[in-house]
This record gives structure tokens, sequence and C-alpha cells, in this order.
């Protein structure tokens, strides 16, 4: 049976070294990189998994992660992450950009171990899945338990009617709702409220999303839409 790759991306040699000799001893075959620049030297589709720390000089693990993942031929490359960024937002940002597990420095080696184990064991369709209550688009991360929304590793607060407006949206990119079906859908019975009352929502939803505003496009005469082409119209 064929080796499973293994690429470890780290600027601390000590701990390459030490994550390379356990992952040989389990039979894998690992092999460092000191940055990210000098990982995207390889080609990365070789490997079965990248395990990436997230603070590196130059290009940090989450950029590096964001540019995988845009990329048709390593899209579906297993990226677990080993970070010291351990605070839920980080954790949410980086399953946000499709990482298949998120662990925390310092660590016991034989938790990563386990780790990678399980994610190499995972189905192909397994890996394309995140968690049921997590949904994201790049770093825009809306978490439905727990009704939160992270952007680019930040929380933002939304009102109830903003998170359930951008909810619509993101969980039906590309799809046209009129104002009138986002009153139905998002209003409670009963309430009487104006269309504008939705344009002046979507307003200020908008502003707190920062950059991934412009994924929320004006279809005039029609309505709104979370818009995924490269070429936004606001």
């Amino acid at each position: 049976m064929e080796k499973k790759r293994i690429l470890v991306v780290d600027d601390e040699q000590d701990l390459c070294d030490i994550l390379l000799y356990n992952l040989s001893s389990e039979g894998y075959d690992a092999e460092a990189a000191y940055s990210a620049e000098e990982a995207l030297k390889q080609d990365l589709t070789t490997f079965d998994l990248l395990m990436l720390d997230v603070m590196m000089p130059g290009m940090s693990g989450f950029e590096m992660a964001r540019l995988l993942k845009s990329d048709e031929q390593t899209a579906a490359l297993p990226i677990i992450f080993l970070t010291a960024k351990d605070t839920e937002e980080d954790m949410l940002y980086g399953f946000g950009l499709g990482a298949d597990d998120y662990v925390k420095k310092p660590f016991s080696v034989r938790e990563v171990m386990a780790r990678v184990k399980a994610v190499l064991n995972r189905t192909p369709s397994a890996l394309e899945e995140e968690p049921e209550s997590l949904l994201s688009y790049e770093g825009l991360v809306i978490d439905q338990e727990r009704k939160a929304v992270i952007v680019d590793g930040e929380s933002v607060a939304l009102t109830k009617t903003e998170f359930e407006l951008l909810l619509l949206l993101l969980s039906h990119r590309g799809q046209v709702f009129s104002r009138q079906e986002m009153l139905e859908l998002v209003w409670p019975d009963g309430v009487i409220v104006s269309d504008r009352t939705v344009d002046v929502n979507i307003t200020r939803m908008r502003k707190k999303i920062g950059r991934y505003s412009h994924y929320i496009v004006t279809r005039q005469g029609f309505g709104y839409c979370f818009e995924e082409a490269k070429t936004k119209r606001a």
C-alpha cells in the first residue's frame, strides 16, 4: 500500500522535526517546508494532507489555505491547522476557509497523530463537508447554532433580522429573492412592514460584513442575491 504523503508547513524547525519523526514512525511519507512561500513552490497535488501553521512570517497559513481552496487543483486537499491562535473566532475562521481540523498549540503529539489518521480516513465526500451548523463563504462564516457571524476572524454583531437576511442569501447563493419574498421568509407573520424596510436592513447588514458587502447584489426591479462571480455589482 502506497504511503500517504504529508507536508508540514511551519517556521519552527524544532517542531517540524518532531512532527516529521512521529509521522514517519506512523508510516507516512512526511516532508517539511518552513514558510508558505517555500511550500507553494512544490507540486502540492502530490500530497494527501497539509499541516499548516497559521502565524508565519510572510504569507500566513490562513492566506495560504485561502489560495489553495480557490484553485481547482488543490481545493480538495485536506488541511489541518496547527496554531497558537486559539480563540473561538480563529477556529471558526479556519473551518470557514475549508480546514478539516484545527489543533491548538501546545499540543500532544499523540493527539496530532490521531487527528491526522482521522482526517486521512475520511471519505472524499466527507472532506467537502463542514459542520452542519456552519455556513461559510471564504472568510464570512455564519454559525447557525450560536447565531453568530464571523468576518475574517472577527465577530460582528447583527440584529436578528440582519442575521436572518444574510443567512437566507448565503444559503441560496445565486438565487434572487424579491423584497416581498424576503418579507414573507424573514419577518414574523402578522407584522406589517414596507419594502423599504428590507432595503434599510440590507444596507445596515452590508456595512457590518465589510468586504463581503459587494457579494450582496441588488437586481434592479427584482430584489437581492448573494453572487459569487468575480465581478461584483453594488
